[in-house]
């Protein structure tokens, strides 16, 4: 059985790892573009190339590297699936990431481990499409979850709701940057969405550390920490393969969702965002980059420009909005180009616009005003 730490290896890679600064950052979600918007991305993707045109129905698999194959799961969002990965590994398997706690990929999992022994998850980070069902495929298939420790605290604290990570102190931070009365609402009476998506989180893992190397059958898999996105997420890089598993870091057609989080008011995760995913330049350019939602494609360095790009426009368009001084929730719309009302997304979209008014704040580009309890933006 190969679950083989490769504890021999794992100094020498983190001073490598060191050496070339390849700190990978967090990446995002689920932004909705207007058609405009989308046909500039479709344009921008020209520059990236996509080997696998076919998706893989669910309940089914496609190879994309020698030991790698590609899983497709349903999600009951805006954003409809999401891509799992699972490794060879000697005679047996792993799996990274797990899916969201539903019926439906508890039913495409049993499909497809059908006479398959899952010996562990590497799951990226905790949002639920990722870490949903690890607790299920702990008890049902004896699959040990391997996690970063800031991810598997924070699911804990979420599931549990306790303090800052529960409900009402989301209302509050959300209420003070301008939401209105009826956007929250319909936040509070979504109430603790995380739990239906992780039905069990399991009661021990190993722990993810940035550098680590992971042997999984013959290859050996580079952890790679990022912040932004998630509190540790973890990537993983197998240079003998030439395939980077990005999780939510790098997306192909959406970009990252990057927010601020009510425990961390004044963060600047977009930083860390901009930061972290400058790091994947020090990857070949011909790196397969298999996403969390989207195509695997090719193009690294494309993306990467592409995604500062786009950062950098929606901070443009912030400092001329703010020239007189406006709240995060009236921002969104110069964001998104529309407004939003669906709950689920209004939770991403005020915290990315609180994100990036955060950033233009620690660069001196606005300046922050308190005044009726709200918080305001103004360009200096």
């Amino acid at each position: 059985m190969a679950l083989v730490h490769c504890n021999q290896n794992y100094a020498l890679a983190a001073r490598m790892l060191h050496r070339l600064s390849a700190v990978i950052v967090m990446l995002p979600l689920r932004r909705r573009q207007s058609s405009g918007a989308t046909d500039k991305m479709e344009f921008m993707n020209s520059a990236l190339s996509f080997p696998f045109p076919d998706l893989p129905a669910t309940g089914t698999t496609t190879a994309v590297a020698q030991g790698v194959a590609w899983l497709r799961m349903p999600l009951p969002f805006a954003l409809d699936h999401i891509n799992l990965w699972l490794l060879k590994d000697g005679e047996n398997f792993t799996a990274v990431d797990t899916g969201f706690g539903s019926s439906e990929t508890m039913a495409a999992w049993d499909t497809i481990l059908s006479g398959k022994n899952l010996v562990r998850s590497i799951v990226t980070h905790s949002h639920p499409d990722h870490l949903g069902l690890a607790g299920w495929l702990e008890e049902k298939y004896g699959a040990q979850m391997w996690m970063s420790q800031g991810d598997y605290t924070v699911a804990h604290l979420i599931n549990a709701q306790i303090g800052g990570y529960a409900v009402p102190a989301m209302l509050e931070f959300f209420a003070r940057h301008g939401l209105d009365s009826a956007r929250l609402a319909a936040l509070d009476k979504r109430g603790n969405a995380y739990k239906k998506g992780v039905p069990e989180i399991p009661g021990s893992y190993r722990r993810l550390f940035d550098g680590q190397i992971i042997c999984v059958g013959e290859n050996e898999w580079r952890v790679m920490m990022g912040y932004g996105h998630a509190a540790e997420h973890a990537s993983l890089y197998c240079e003998k393969l030439g395939v980077l598993i990005a999780g939510d870091m790098l997306l192909p057609r959406i970009s990252t969702n990057v927010a601020v989080q009510p425990t961390n008011p004044d963060d600047d995760p977009l930083q860390w965002f901009l930061d972290a995913t400058a790091a994947y330049r020090a990857l070949p350019d011909d790196t397969l980059v298999l996403p969390s939602h989207g195509k695997p494609f090719r193009g690294i360095n494309a993306r990467v420009t592409q995604l500062h790009d786009h950062h950098a426009e929606r901070c443009a368009r912030l400092i001329e909005a703010c020239a007189t001084p406006k709240h995060a929730a009236e921002l969104i719309p110069v964001l998104f180009d529309r407004d939003i009302a669906d709950a689920h997304q209004v939770m991403f979209a005020i915290g990315e616009a609180i994100a990036h008014l955060n950033h233009l704040m620690h660069t001196n580009r606005l300046r922050r005003i308190i005044a009726d309890g709200i918080l305001r933006f103004e360009t200096i």
